[in-house]
């Protein structure tokens, strides 16, 4: 059993001290995934990685977390939080009151780099939802893959399927969001 699983099931047996050592243990994971995930955004986007965990973490209740059934159930809740702030902060950024789609610029480091683009992951965001009715478990596969920038065999273990698997879950998976996004 991992000292994840451990610290969550003690977490679960009403240990106050444990959360605190939870948050220790899984950080640098988090902060991976993270960091993993903002790769991936424009150079001049105002959200680091460090900022992204710990939203995560306060999301997840903090120091009071609810009961979770093991490493998967959590790490799984992690990358839907994850999922949550960088939806709220691309809706904040393309909001009216805040300037709409202009493009914050740092004229210290003035890069013209293209602009994040919020559009598309709020449009993955939408479609995720909807095919998360269809199919749960390949939608939360891709909240691991494309939120949380887990690899196929880290997600593969995180929802206890076998590799072959994740990645014929992932190759269906990107098919159907391509063609709901086509259209």
């Amino acid at each position: 059993m991992s000292e994840v699983t451990l610290l969550l099931q003690r977490v679960g047996d009403g240990d106050e001290t444990a959360a605190e050592e939870l948050l220790a243990v899984v950080y640098t994971e988090l902060r991976r995934i993270a960091a993993h995930k903002m790769a991936g955004e424009a150079s001049g986007h105002t959200l680091q990685p460090t900022a992204l965990v710990h939203e995560a973490w306060l999301r997840l209740g903090g120091d009071h977390q609810p009961l979770w059934q093991n490493r998967a159930h959590f790490f799984t809740a992690a990358a839907e939080a994850m999922r949550r702030v960088l939806i709220d902060h691309a809706r904040r950024r393309r909001a009216l009151r805040h300037g709409g789609g202009q493009e914050r610029i740092d004229f210290d480091n003035v890069d013209f780099a293209t602009e994040a683009d919020d559009d598309q992951l709020l449009a993955v965001h939408d479609h995720l939802d909807r095919f998360a009715v269809i199919d749960p478990k390949k939608a939360e596969l891709v909240k691991l893959r494309y939120f949380a920038g887990l690899t196929i065999e880290e997600v593969a273990e995180v929802l206890g399927i076998s590799v072959a698997t994740a990645n014929r879950w992932w190759a269906f998976a990107r098919a159907w969001l391509y063609q709901a996004m086509k259209t």
